[in-house]
């Protein structure tokens, strides 16, 4: 038999194809070329006919220059940490477009001279937080309470409610993160219970501000007890407020989320909270409260660390100001309808494909709403599915449920329901 490495193209020769050239000037040529190496690779050792390379090679480029892909949200979680938490609005996406060339970022156009940096984006928070004196925006949750004990707590004290003290994802803890720009902190109160005198009796000169954190993954019920907001306003220090998910009013379906709304009126001096997950905007942490502090915050030397990009700065303002983001739609879902989709994609999987339409539970998930249990429905199909679904074409992660895969569509969009019919069938093999 002819030795297949001598019919094995050259790499320039294979570069040259004028499909290939085009895929270069748009995902970069070392992309294309890594690509072209396996190829001939597989070509070498007989796996690909040498007439065929071009031909793999473009079907095996990515659709984009990254490794990130689109997927299918089938867990019936809203905010998914490991899926990047809020999907963006399709108004968010073309502000990211708009964004992503030169723009007035920070120029003033009728006047020439240098303007306020994310100026559209910061007045349309200060809107839809009308309690707020002024607001602010830095890169992440984290970042804005952090910010907010540098500028105020470094080498002082912070007093929290031991039950306060909460981790999140991946081993990130909060008493941890506040000592690590400077605070000390002075615990009060037991795991479950903490009185308005346990704070009132750590308040000394030493005392920067008292924290109040939401413990927005977990719940402790039974013997408890907590203080609210407007009763530690009553102390002699300011109030800083770290409510988590993002909920800046009240949402019917979360009657117990707290908002920055409400902690503001209670007399919150500084409000923190993450932008990406039931705002249902870019990944960054707000900053709102009273326009002395919030101002002061804002010109502090470790504030340019934590500044966001113009990419943040326009998807957020069109978060904010445009059409329902998909989280709070997906919120608002009518089960009924939900149900109604659900055996609309069981019936378009058979009869190949065994598939049942049941009624299931999601959460909003990301540290928002934990216990609060959101009406959905899912198709049900074989659980050893999973694997192929999550690595096919159109990836789909699912949630196992005794013994079945739920594709939960509380978070899928209608207009992707045929992609997940393409995607089961797919995966069970049927044509």
């Amino acid at each position: 038999m002819p030795d297949p490495r001598r019919a094995t193209p050259r790499t320039d020769t294979v570069l040259a194809d004028p499909a290939l050239t085009a895929a270069a000037g748009r995902l970069g040529p070392a992309l294309v070329r890594d690509v072209v190496h396996d190829v001939l690779a597989a070509c070498r050792t007989g796996l690909v006919e040498p007439g065929d390379v071009a031909g793999v090679v473009l079907a095996s480029l990515p659709a984009t220059a990254t490794t990130l892909r689109p997927v299918l949200n089938a867990t019936g979680v809203l905010v998914h940490t490991n899926l990047g938490r809020a999907p963006l609005s399709p108004a968010a996406v073309e502000a990211l477009a708009v964004a992503a060339g030169t723009s007035d970022v920070e120029l003033d156009l009728s006047s020439g001279r240098r303007g306020r940096r994310g100026r559209g984006a910061l007045d349309a928070l200060a809107r839809a937080v009308p309690d707020a004196g002024a607001v602010h925006v830095v890169n992440n949750g984290a970042a804005a309470l952090a910010l907010v004990t540098l500028a105020l707590a470094a080498g002082r004290r912070v007093v929290v409610a031991r039950g306060e003290l909460v981790e999140i994802g991946d081993g990130f803890r909060i008493p941890e993160l506040l000592e690590s720009v400077g605070a000390r902190l002075r615990e009060v109160g037991t795991t479950n219970r903490v009185r308005l005198e346990d704070y009132a009796e750590a308040v000394d000169e030493n005392v920067a501000f008292v924290l109040k954190v939401h413990p927005s993954n977990f719940r402790v019920t039974g013997f408890t007890s907590a203080v609210p907001v407007e009763q530690l306003a009553s102390l002699p220090v300011p109030v800083v407020v770290d409510i988590g998910s993002g909920l800046l009013a009240p949402h019917p379906r979360l009657p117990e989320e707290p908002t920055a709304a409400a902690a503001l009126r209670a007399g919150a001096t500084v409000v923190t909270a993450s932008g990406d997950k039931l705002l249902g905007g870019p990944q960054c942490g707000l900053l709102l409260g009273e326009a002395g502090v919030v101002e002061g915050l804002r010109r502090h030397p470790f504030a340019r660390a934590l500044r966001v990009d113009k990419l943040t700065l326009a998807a957020l303002e069109a978060t904010l100001r445009g059409p329902l983001p998909p989280v709070r739609a997906a919120l608002e879902a009518d089960p009924a309808e939900l149900l109604r989709r659900a055996r609309a994609l069981a019936a378009a999987l058979a009869p190949d494909v065994p598939a049942e339409a049941v009624e299931s539970v999601g959460a909003v998930g990301g540290g928002g709403a934990p216990g609060v249990e959101l009406p959905s429905a899912a198709v049900a199909v074989d659980e050893r599915w999973a694997l192929p679904l999550r690595t096919g074409a159109t990836p789909v992660l699912g949630r196992a449920h005794r013994g079945r895969l739920l594709l939960d569509l509380l978070a899928v969009p209608a207009d992707q329901d045929e992609a997940l019919v393409r995607a089961v069938r797919a995966a069970a093999g049927a044509p």
